[in-house]
């Protein structure tokens, strides 16, 4: 798990060392730094006779993004501290780097770092040299990002030292590792335009190869968050392109773990791109290979996007894939429980709800199908509430509402009539100002479902007509999309229709 590089006159003295600690060279190799090339990893080291120990820049992302001293005495104490500490074994590490304050201090911090712990910024400190004030505000930005708390996170102060880190760097490589970590804070900002700039910098002024391909994983993130309707064909084009050339790297560095999470994105532009075929062919690689590592959490996450694909892929006229994406998303239900996860718990069962409406079965099961549907879609609105998430409500209720109109007749209750509830709820949310688009599916959706209703003669059915045609005049004026103008004509051809019809009854 740990590989320490060093010159041939040092390996037995450094193997020796590593022996002193009972079956620790089961998880420690030393080998010969001219033999062997030292990966950009955190679990490499090298050390070198004058200079000790050196740490490579950690592009594999190993361990948490905190730069440790650019050289580090080559004592056996200080070797042993950061083995264990690379190995996760604090207590170990803390009892070899008693002597080593500086050490110590910053490998305490990794450990915060790694199990989510608030660190206190004035822990850095710095002896001004060129490296070190590097070294102290790349880790200053690292804290602020990372290891604030709830009420200590301040944005600006994070976004300082990031600069000031970056103006620091002693070369290019440097600057892009900051550079990779402050375009990740930016796009979780939501600032994509400036984040895809710095990266295609760093990409310039990178060093090694190595450090490329990570950081053009990152640009494919934020390209992937400025994807919205209608797609841009030539970002959805580089999209693709980026992400096959990274693709192709963690396969040269057998990184599975990496491999399968890039699949998974790869499949969803494959699906933006309308190509469920080999969007499903990189997800079902996404999940072989995270089942066969053993990865729970991330398969229930392969197995959530390969949910989706094959819901949208059924939705798209091809409802034999309703099973599959059940399947897909009862396997994801065991780890993102409403417990651990309510939000993914959520939309999940709003999927359900439809998926259990329109999966094809026997009539005789559709009853039984319906109540299922019906208790999924409850599920999600138990966390998608008006008052804290007011568009996954109205999403929820639109698709309840389309669901309702596909169940069996019920005995006591009209599907119908509820259908209409929940479209009047999500229409109170979506609103023209807000939401135009959604706003006319849903009129388009509720005009339908009152066709069902008896609209013969006047009073309150004479009501209901007037408000069929108000929101078919509506949608029609709401968006330029050519298939609901399409629809919403057709919708007002039949109204007038209905009004003559009417008029004679009178």
């Amino acid at each position: 798990m740990i590989t320490l590089f060093t010159p041939y006159e040092l390996l037995l003295e450094v193997q020796q060392i590593i022996d002193t600690e009972p079956r620790l060279n089961e998880l420690v190799t030393v080998a010969d730094l001219l033999e062997q090339r030292p990966e950009p990893s955190a679990y490499h080291m090298i050390l070198r006779p004058k200079t000790g120990i050196l740490q490579p820049v950690d592009w594999y992302n190993v361990l948490p993004p905190y730069l440790l001293p650019e050289e580090t005495e080559g004592t056996a104490h200080n070797l042993l501290g950061l083995v264990f500490a690379k190995l996760g074994n604090y207590e170990k590490a803390y009892e070899y780097l008693h002597d080593n304050q500086v050490l110590l201090n910053d490998v305490d911090i990794i450990n915060c770092l790694q199990n989510g712990i608030p660190v206190d910024t004035n822990r850095l400190t710095s002896d001004f040299s060129p490296f070190e004030e590097y070294r102290f505000c790349h880790n200053s930005a690292i804290l602020h990002h990372y290891a604030a708390s709830e009420n200590s996170f301040d944005a600006d102060k994070t976004r300082y030292f990031y600069r000031e880190a970056l103006n620091s760097a002693p070369n290019g490589e440097y600057y892009a590792f900051s550079a990779r970590q402050y375009a990740i804070f930016l796009t979780d900002l939501g600032e994509l335009l400036q984040a895809e700039h710095l990266l295609q910098d760093a990409i310039k002024t990178a060093l090694s190869d190595d450090a490329i391909p990570e950081l053009k994983a990152v640009l494919c993130g934020v390209w992937m968050k400025k994807l919205v309707l209608p797609y841009d064909l030539d970002l959805l084009d580089n999209l693709k392109k980026t992400l096959w050339e990274v693709l192709q790297h963690y396969q040269k560095q057998q990184r599975k773990v990496e491999e399968a999470l890039l699949l998974v994105d790869a499949a969803q532009v494959a699906n933006y791109s309308e190509s469920f075929a080999e969007s499903l062919g990189y997800i079902n690689r996404a999940v072989d290979i995270l089942r066969a590592e053993e990865m729970p959490e991330l398969l229930a996450q392969a197995q959530y996007r390969r949910g989706i694909l094959l819901y949208t892929w059924a939705k798209n006229d091809n409802p034999q894939f309703f099973k599959g994406a059940l399947d897909s998303f009862q396997s994801a239900l065991k780890v993102f429980t409403r417990e651990e996860t309510p939000d993914v718990f959520a939309d999940i069962h709003q999927y359900l709800g439809v998926i259990y409406a329109e999966i094809p079965d026997e009539v005789k099961k559709k009853s039984i199908w319906a109540g299922i549907s019906s208790a999924s879609f409850q599920q999600a609105l138990h966390y998608f509430t008006r008052e804290e998430h007011p568009y996954e409500y109205a999403m929820v209720c639109n698709n309840y509402a389309n669901a309702l109109t596909k169940y069996p007749e019920a005995v006591h209750s009209d599907n119908r009539e509820k259908a209409l509830f929940y479209y009047a709820e999500a229409l109170s949310i979506r609103t023209a100002e807000d939401w135009p688009l959604e706003r006319a599916v849903t009129l388009l959706n509720y005009v339908e479902t009152s066709w069902y209703l008896n609209l013969s003669g006047n009073g309150s059915n004479r009501a209901l007509f007037e408000q069929m045609l108000e929101h078919a005049q509506e949608a029609a004026q709401l968006t330029d999309d050519p298939a609901i103008i399409k629809e919403a004509q057709a919708q007002l051809e039949k109204l007038e229709e209905l009004r003559v019809a009417l008029e004679e009854e009178v």
